[in-house]
């Protein structure tokens, strides 16, 4: 989609309001303006006392190098191309915090064996420290690149008019100190994965066909809802157009984060999105947004109000008129 002048200029406005909203926020002070104390910045490496970027300017430069994208493609024969780059480099962010995850994970195990194990020599309390130390800084590294890329992941949705997502998907004894600490440590980060991908609160079900242009009718309804039930979680069907992106979009406005899980299908066929509706239907939601589109969102409609759950249903023809389609319509014929 080719933005026009008066387009670009208003999507550079918002992102100075963008800037001024999000700068120093606490999630970038907690991540790089509080670091560990000691770090193992590499394998293999020692433990050694290093800084972390200074916070503004980390946070700064990660929403700037996307908004200098858009800005270098903007009015050019690359323009259409401006967002797919920009996905590309939030991408970046998200694909090697997803490989620190999996060392993470490796390093967990590893102490879980360890503190399973237990021996009083000094060497084994020594390798566990070194150990439990690895993985906190794989962690505190894992944290810094997932607040930088939900910073950028921000500034894509303030240039593109489109929230960003990932192509896929988705811790009186004879026990040392250093024992118990490795313990404390894995009960800790069990606990805080579990938060990280399981989002607590009242579910509310939103589905939509992959052709929606009315942004504001769903915004308000998900509004309305969001100020009967301010601690609910989103769970959608996950197609990146349309109004299920809509609904991802409305989540993932800043400074109004509410938790979104996107219920993707894997496999084609409609044995699937059935299953997965009553799948959906499990989650017990407290109510439903479900916009008119194929057979998939007609048999969700119907599993909710057989269960009695409260739907918000849209029609297609409830839209209003979708501007930039008849703009277009018009060119066409002059």
């Amino acid at each position: 989609m080719t933005r026009t002048h008066s387009q670009s200029v208003h999507q550079f406005a918002d992102l100075k309001q963008l800037y001024a909203e999000m700068t120093a926020t606490p999630d970038f002070q907690a991540i790089f303006g509080e670091p560990l104390g000691l770090t193992i910045a590499g394998p293999g490496e020692a433990p050694a006392e290093l800084d972390m970027p200074e916070p503004l300017a980390v946070q700064a430069d990660c929403g700037g190098v996307i908004a200098c994208l858009f800005d270098l493609l903007s009015d050019t024969r690359l323009e259409a191309l401006a967002a797919e780059i920009a996905w590309g480099f939030v991408n970046s962010f998200h694909f090697v915090a997803g490989k620190l995850e999996r060392r993470e994970d490796g390093l967990a195990r590893e102490l879980g064996e360890m503190a399973r194990a237990p021996d009083m020599s000094e060497v084994y309390a020594r390798e566990l420290e070194e150990k439990q130390l690895l993985c906190h800084s794989v962690t505190e590294q894992r944290e810094a690149l997932e607040t930088m890329r939900d910073f950028a992941a921000d500034m894509y949705g303030a240039m593109s008019g489109m929230p960003w997502s990932p192509a896929r998907g988705s811790r009186t004894s004879n026990r040392s100190a250093s024992h118990i600490d490795a313990l404390d440590f894995l009960r800790a980060r069990q606990l805080a994965a579990r938060e990280r991908h399981l989002p607590q609160g009242p579910i509310v079900i939103f589905s939509g066909p992959a052709k929606w242009h009315d942004t504001d009718i769903l915004f308000a309804k998900l509004d309305e809802i969001r100020a009967r039930v301010p601690h609910m979680t989103l769970v959608t069907t996950g197609q990146r157009t349309g109004a299920d992106a809509i609904a991802a979009g409305w989540a993932d406005r800043p400074g109004v984060k509410v938790p979104h899980v996107a219920y993707k299908l894997y496999r084609s066929g409609a044995r699937e999105a059935f299953d997965r509706n009553r799948k959906l239907l499990a989650l017990r939601p407290v109510e439903a947004v479900l916009c008119q589109g194929s057979g998939v969102q007609k048999n969700l409609y119907q599993l909710m109000r057989e269960e009695g759950v409260p739907i918000h249903a849209f029609r297609k023809c409830d839209q209003a008129p979708d501007v930039g389609l008849r703009d277009r319509l018009a060119g066409g014929r002059a």
